[in-house]
């Protein structure tokens, strides 16, 4: 499925939940890893604010492009945003929803 880049350039964008790992099976605990370089995946929240509306979201980022030490309330910079839609079928039920994923965070605005 494609892909959408998302112009946060005038967005202020702060850590809601710190880095954990992405697991491909909570129940193995095997980390996901990105398909193209192998680097472990980890997953961010971020608030991303923008013309007076504030959203929170989880976006996923190669271990290789997150900061050490990053904590909830910090000011980032996001970069290389993109949304994409899914859809899959788990036990006869359509699942349906936009990930996000981002080339790295750096702190600071």
């Amino acid at each position: 499925m494609p892909s959408f880049k998302i112009d946060v350039s005038t967005a202020v964008v702060f850590v809601a939940t710190p880095p954990t790992p992405k697991l491909v099976s909570k129940q193995t605990g095997e980390i996901a890893v990105d398909r193209e370089t192998g680097a472990q995946l980890a997953t961010v929240g971020l608030l991303i604010s923008d013309e007076g509306e504030g959203n929170l979201y989880q976006v996923t980022v190669p271990s290789t492009g997150v900061p050490e030490n990053l904590t909830p309330g910090t000011l980032v910079t996001v970069v290389g945003l993109k949304a994409r839609d899914w859809e899959n079928t788990f036990n006869g039920q359509t699942r349906h929803g936009i990930s996000f994923r981002a080339v790295s965070i750096v702190v600071g605005a």
